[in-house]
């Protein structure tokens, strides 16, 4: 136990102070150092990211590059994720252990649930009925049914789950077991482990092919990323990516892999890797900003935005000319950071009222 505590604090790279509940971040509503983008074909949409010691999420309007609004409230928002019709967004709350369910239109909390401890990421399963939550410290995963925001399932997976994705036909979900060396695999018809895939030391986040054909996993430990053939479970290949590689994003067209490599806080990396899918080769090597983390990629597959936990902004890249085209300003440590197509209006900041947020003995929890 305590060895895996160790990798999980030396590997995450997070906040040593206790996000209060009260904490209010620079507010950037309207206005952003938005650097101008020279091309054309700006998406609609919105791009959200958790603000983890912003105790925040930031909306940026996607066919501006400038932030939107700003929810503040939720205490260490480690990740969040879009419903599939965009109509929700989801984040986990790793202090106290909860998930939180918010309207991407009116900005209310719809609901929330509790999950195990210190949970890292929360993703909804293609037909929007379920969610599934890893629970870092319990190695468990929650599944929730969003109808009665209640957990149907908590599934025991490998050491240490992190990221997790659910494969695009719905039928599984792969988890990233970080303090460990495999990928869980969770059939969701069932809400069972059935397999356990070694891929290599310490793997963070997964990312689906969009034919669902193999999976992609960050090997933080390795400093490069693997592919594994979904048909067979097998490890199939490897390639070396930058410095402490921990998000990953597979483009919708299925012409590129992103890798963030961030490094730690004391040796901070501050690159993308740009995998070609057809070779597995990495094609170009991008300069975002310091400790690149989080990666979506919008359904266009045109841009990419990478959360920065170091420099406190989100990058803006270009997949055509494979260059940052602009830099967003975000809350204090942005971790994780989603996609949706609805948009979303220019409003002041939101004050969130979450329920159970102050519950006791989940004070200092964090990962």
């Amino acid at each position: 136990m305590k060895k895996r505590t160790l990798a999980i604090t030396t590997i995450l790279v997070v906040a040593t102070a206790v996000i209060a509940t009260t904490a209010i971040v620079a507010l950037y509503t309207g206005s952003s150092v938005a650097q101008a983008s020279p091309h054309d074909d700006m998406v609609e949409g919105t791009i959200w990211v958790g603000n983890e010691d912003g105790a925040s999420l930031t909306a940026i309007d996607a066919a501006t590059n400038k932030v939107a609004t700003t929810l503040t409230g939720i205490e260490s928002p480690h990740n969040v994720q879009s419903s599939p019709d965009g109509r929700s967004i989801w984040a986990v709350s790793g202090t106290t252990s909860m998930a939180v369910e918010i309207d991407s239109k009116n900005n209310d909390v719809r609901g929330t649930v509790p999950t195990g401890t210190m949970p890292a990421h929360v993703i909804v399963t293609p037909d929007g009925t379920r969610t599934y939550t890893t629970n870092n410290a319990d190695d468990t995963v929650s599944a929730v049914d969003i109808a009665t925001m209640t957990t149907i399932a908590t599934i025991p997976v490998g050491a240490g789950p992190h990221g997790l994705r659910p494969s695009p036909d719905g039928s599984t979900v792969y988890v990233a077991n970080i303090a460990g060396t495999t990928l869980s695999v969770i059939d969701t018809a069932t809400n069972i482990q059935v397999d356990e895939i070694e891929v290599g030391q310490s793997p963070a986040q997964v990312a689906f092919s969009s034919d669902g054909k193999f999976v992609y996993t960050s090997l933080n430990g390795d400093n490069a990323v693997a592919k594994v053939d979904t048909s067979t479970r097998q490890l199939v290949a490897t390639t070396p990516t930058g410095t402490g590689p921990i998000q990953t994003f597979a483009s919708p067209d299925g012409k590129y892999l992103l890798v963030a490599n961030q490094g730690t806080e004391k040796q901070s990396s501050n690159t993308v890797s740009i995998i070609d899918t057809a070779t597995f080769d990495v094609v170009q090597t991008v300069k975002t900003g310091a400790g690149a983390h989080g990666v979506v990629i919008d359904p266009t597959s045109r841009h990419a935005y990478i959360t920065n936990m170091f420099d406190d902004s989100v990058s803006v890249l270009d997949l055509t000319t494979l260059s940052v085209v602009a830099t967003i300003p975000v809350g204090s440590k942005p971790n994780g950071i989603t996609f949706t197509k609805q948009t979303i209006q220019t409003s002041p900041s939101v004050g969130l009222i979450i329920e159970g947020q102050d519950r006791p003995g989940m004070a200092g929890m964090h990962h």
